[in-house]
């Protein structure tokens, strides 16, 4: 009879920090039409290395590629808490709104 041999399992790997933000919008686009939502993304920096051959940046794992968007910031922060998840929040900046009517163009004061 064969020894038994040991069940191999699958290593779990323990979920990394994540961060929770809204994204800003790019410098292509006027509005702010796609930068309502939450973000959740994993931080994998500890998970990088460089491939000796080549030089490539590789990783270990492909939480790098995963992002997880939510319409809220409770709802990003209940699904970390349900799933155990580690997680850091960026609250987005205050925009500061500079009004002015379009006539100031035109303005005798105005100073060139």
């Amino acid at each position: 009879m064969a020894p038994e041999r040991p069940i191999s399992r699958p290593r779990i790997r323990t979920m990394t920090k994540a961060r929770i933000y809204q994204p800003t919008k790019t410098a292509m686009q006027s509005g702010r039409a796609r930068t309502q939502q939450w973000v959740l993304e994993y931080d994998t920096a500890d998970s990088r290395f460089v491939e000796p051959l080549m030089g490539w940046t590789g990783a270990a794992g492909t939480l790098g590629q995963l992002t997880l968007k939510f319409d809220s910031k409770e709802e990003a922060v209940a699904y970390a808490d349900k799933k155990g998840i580690t997680y850091e929040i960026e609250e987005p900046q205050a925009r500061k709104l500079n009004r002015r009517a379009y006539a100031d163009n035109f303005s005798y004061t105005r100073i060139r």
